[in-house]
């Protein structure tokens, strides 16, 4: 008996995710959410403990999301979102939004500033 076919769109989610986590060894979950925060594919760095349970990062997702629609109320005045950068006192968390989907990324809290401009750029080229 074969197995059903991954669906491609997934399969590219996570690809991409992939090449995210790539970038830099400091990123320590990269994933891709749709409008209402339902996690579309993520990956974690490998030997990565996650920091959040699963309702808690569901609810994380869900709340990043709607920040991010909230936002875009504004982009008539201010401009399109280009990402948002959150520091926490374990985990400093990255968002960039596309047209159609939000990227989520985590990183070690120790991460210096230069390198997390530099996955700043290097991820906001991968998601385009």
């Amino acid at each position: 008996m074969s197995r059903p076919q991954a669906d491609p769109e997934t399969q590219r989610y996570k690809e991409k995710c992939s090449k995210i986590l790539a970038i830099s060894p400091r990123i320590r979950y990269a994933g891709i959410m749709n409008n209402f925060g339902r996690t579309l594919a993520g990956s974690l760095r490998k030997g990565v403990v996650p920091l959040l349970r699963q309702d808690e990062a569901r609810n994380e997702y869900f709340i990043e999301a709607a920040r991010n629609q909230l936002r875009k109320n504004f982009e008539r005045s201010i401009g399109r979102t280009e990402y948002t950068f959150t520091e926490n006192e374990k985990v400093k968390i990255l968002t960039i939004a596309s047209e159609e989907h939000l990227y989520y990324l985590t990183m070690d809290k120790d991460t210096p500033a230069n390198e997390v401009a530099k996955i700043v750029e290097a991820a906001r080229k991968l998601v385009r």
